[in-house]
């Protein structure tokens, strides 16, 4: 009787679990090399930043201004002036890549500003309304009443995105923050073009810059930088989990309505002390957290941090550039961010452009 041959069938064998921990572990130093050359860039630009301005400085002069200060020319420069908007341009940046990443993560929208939950507008208000009606010339003064006017947005957004029997979504979020803003935009507009030294006033505060900033201004906004910054960061794992979606983010363990919550305050913290310190600066929360992508893939627990590490580059370089176009004056940072942040930011929607059905 004849014997039936059965054809064997090529089964694909998984990696070993050796291999499988080699190539995670390889994948991590990457991630880790990139962070540090990253940070190595940072200090790069910062002294830069140091040495370039109205007036160019060499390199070895700043280095011995900052160990050795003999109260020249020079060494005034460098530290009553550049170590100061320096110092904030890096905070500043960090704050602004890190909560456009978290607003990104937080609504699942790759095109979320930091500002959707109303925040520039709530600090913009408040900054119009202390110049105009309350007469608030000084440049700290501003500092204050934005912080105020971005908290109290930012609460008004989330007790309107939760309303109701759900609790907040993506979706009732963006809504909520987009009907603040066009309301709080139709109110700045209205002052400003009501009072003309109002207008005067605010205009130079909207722009978004690094000038005639001292240390006083990081100091006031510094530990609400610092709070946002240890909420953002905690963060990093539940927003994996709701990248998946809801149902399978709570599968996970997720706590979504926290998540969110924290979220939203993380946001508040970092872009209202963002705004307060410089005003609103455009498209640095909205281009690095797609660098990041790119660079380290979707995993919220690299996206963070790169994206607070890569932000002060481009801050503190758009400051940079703007203090050499336009030598002896300078070009307002904002302005150059938007430059520079807009053509990157067409390039990558063009890149990633999935193609319709």
């Amino acid at each position: 009787m004849p014997t039936e041959v059965v054809p064997s069938v090529a089964v694909p064998s998984q990696a070993p679990p050796s291999q499988s921990r080699s190539l995670r572990r390889a994948a991590v130093g990457w991630r880790l090399s990139g962070l540090v050359l990253a940070l190595a860039v940072v200090v790069l630009v910062a002294l830069t930043s140091l040495a370039v301005g109205a007036k160019p400085i060499a390199f070895d002069t700043v280095v011995h201004q900052l160990l050795h200060y003999d109260g020249s020319d020079d060494g005034i420069i460098v530290r009553s002036l550049r170590i100061p908007r320096t110092l904030l341009g890096l905070a500043v940046g960090a704050a602004l890549g890190l909560a456009g990443a978290l607003m990104q993560a937080l609504t699942r929208n790759p095109l979320a500003d930091p500002g959707l939950l109303g925040v520039n507008a709530g600090a913009a208000a408040a900054v119009v309304t202390a110049i105009g009606v309350l007469g608030v010339t000084n440049p700290m003064g501003y500092v204050w009443f934005a912080l105020l006017g971005a908290a109290l947005a930012a609460t008004v957004v989330y007790l309107l995105g939760s309303r109701g029997r759900s609790a907040a979504t993506a979706v009732r979020l963006t809504l909520a923050g987009t009907a603040i803003t066009a309301a709080l935009t139709g109110y700045i507009s209205g002052l400003v073009l009501l009072d003309p030294q109002t207008f005067n006033g605010y205009r130079f505060w909207s722009v978004g810059s690094l000038a005639g900033r001292d240390l006083s201004v990081l100091t006031a906004v510094g530990p609400f930088l610092l709070v946002g910054t240890v909420c953002a960061l905690a963060l990093a794992r539940p927003l994996n989990a709701l990248a998946l979606g809801e149902e399978s983010g709570r599968a996970l363990g997720a706590h979504l309505g926290r998540t969110r919550a924290i979220g939203v305050v993380a946001v508040t913290l970092l872009c209202g002390a963002a705004t307060a310190a410089l005003g609103p600066v455009a498209f640095v929360g909205l281009t690095i957290p797609h660098i990041a992508r790119a660079l380290v893939g979707p995993d919220q627990r690299w996206i963070l941090p790169y994206s607070m590490v890569l932000a002060p580059i481009l801050l503190v370089g758009a400051d940079i550039i703007g203090r050499v176009v336009a030598r002896p004056g300078e070009v307002e940072v904002g302005i150059v961010t938007a430059f520079l942040g807009a053509p990157v930011l067409v390039a990558l929607v063009r890149r990633t452009r999935v193609a319709q059905p």
